[in-house]
């Protein structure tokens, strides 16, 4: 058997800003003094004109981001998760929400696969904080395909992104020779009838092995990768949930205000179906190598399988 390929979505994010910037010299990339962490210093190597330093100062990033925004650049501001949606969530709130200007937020080191950076910068709150700011599209891509394609999605979008990014090194399985991006639509990744799972970021793949398991006891699981948390694909949701009858929601996020939270809330407006939401569950996070994090707290394929199966009863 192939050996399966990981990468990091933020390595993903930086070849493509890369990549954006040989083709649209409008692009302006912005960090917080972390460059070789969220891999914008790629483009800061092919483009140091166009790449701005802000510092350890991620408020005053996004206020330079939505100047430039506003004299017509293109503007991709990067920091880690935590930062860059806790620290200057006020100007991005109402420098840049507010005009809904044209700057994209790429937000590495997210969720607990941080590590062993530990709970200070495992960021498990972002989706909650930025799908609450008006006209703010939230993606968080499962992998390197994805990712790159959710980047290249949002440099064409006329508006504010928040791009959800990953330190640790996930498996490739999109196919990127017919694999299709787009906003605000979910992606069936394998059809059931017994139960609806509905994924996000590295969890999709993760979901995915869950599904195997299941299927060897005889439950037959839909799942579907929600990479656009907002917009969310109603119409998708509501017709898995009406198909299937039970729902279960994986992120690896809080169980509070993220996927969780937008299903319920898509469903209760259309078709009211029992819903499992599987995160973090209102906790902290804590230092530990990343994958024994996602195991310790449900989130891997083993765990998913064994609460699907207690919430089915079986």
């Amino acid at each position: 058997m192939a050996e399966v390929k990981t990468i990091a979505t933020r390595e993903s994010y930086g070849k493509t800003l890369a990549e954006l910037g040989a083709e649209n010299p409008n692009i302006v990339v912005l960090d917080a003094d972390l460059a070789g962490s969220t891999k914008t210093g790629v483009f800061a190597k092919a483009f140091p004109e166009r790449h701005i330093n802000c510092g350890i100062a991620e408020g005053n990033m996004m206020s330079v981001a939505a100047g430039l925004a506003a004299s017509g650049k293109t503007v991709f501001a990067s920091s880690f998760a935590m930062f860059a949606s806790g620290r200057a969530y006020e100007q991005i709130r109402n420098s840049i929400g507010y005009p809904h200007l044209n700057v994209k937020i790429g937000a590495s080191h997210a969720g607990i696969s941080v590590g062993e950076d530990g709970a200070t910068h495992q960021c498990n709150e972002d989706f909650a904080i930025m799908r609450s700011i008006p006209g703010m599209v939230v993606i968080c891509p499962s992998d390197d395909v994805e990712a790159r394609a959710a980047v290249r999605a949002a440099a064409e979008y006329d508006g504010p992104v928040y791009l959800r990014l990953g330190r640790l090194a996930v498996p490739v399985f999109n196919d990127p020779e017919n694999y299709k991006f787009e906003m605000g639509k979910g992606v069936v990744m394998k059809e059931g009838t017994d139960v609806s799972i509905f994924a996000t970021g590295l969890e999709v793949n993760e979901a995915i092995g869950a599904a195997k398991l299941l299927e060897a006891d005889g439950i037959n699981a839909e799942v579907i990768n929600i990479h656009t948390i907002k917009p969310i694909d109603k119409e998708l949701v509501a017709a898995s949930a009406k198909k299937t009858g039970k729902v279960v929601t994986v992120e690896e996020h809080s169980i509070i205000g993220g996927l969780g939270s937008a299903v319920c809330e898509a469903l209760s407006e259309t078709v009211p179906t029992p819903v499992l939401r599987i995160g973090v569950n209102d906790v902290y996070g804590e230092s530990g190598p990343a994958k024994a994090l996602i195991a310790k707290y449900g989130l891997d394929s083993e765990g998913i399988y064994k609460k699907v199966k207690e919430y089915l009863g079986k």
